[in-house]
């Protein structure tokens, strides 16, 4: 119904910067809010950053300031901008979407990426 991508994770020293990029597939669907999580090892999933449809944005604690997610409404992407990079970002980051995907009949649809591997290095 509705797949998402992520990509850009790599390995980046800290206090470095990466842009991560999700993208949303499919056909005859609508995007709500999106959500950047990550699992760092050993750890549960934990939010990031989300956006809502409107724009507004929610940030964790602990990567306020240094992280900013937007989104381009057009091409179906939602970006997670993350500088200043510390070691504990370590983490495999997800994107998530939820929405409606509009067939015989609407249904509303939570759509999870495949993660990319985020390694800060000291």
């Amino acid at each position: 119904q509705v797949e998402l991508a992520e990509s850009g994770g790599g390995l980046v020293q800290a206090g470095g910067s990466l842009r991560l990029s999700c993208a949303a597939s499919g056909s005859s669907f609508s995007l709500n809010d999106m959500v950047w999580h990550r699992q760092r090892p050993g750890q549960a999933r934990d939010v990031v950053a989300s956006i809502t449809k409107q724009g507004d944005t929610n940030y964790a604690a602990s990567v306020k300031d240094r992280f900013t997610i937007s989104r381009d409404y057009a091409k179906n992407r939602v970006y997670l901008q993350m500088n200043s990079l510390k070691p504990e970002d370590t983490a495999v980051y997800y994107c998530s979407a939820d929405g409606f995907h509009y067939g015989m009949e609407i249904t509303a649809v939570r759509s999870w990426g495949q993660g990319t591997q985020v390694t800060v290095s000291t």
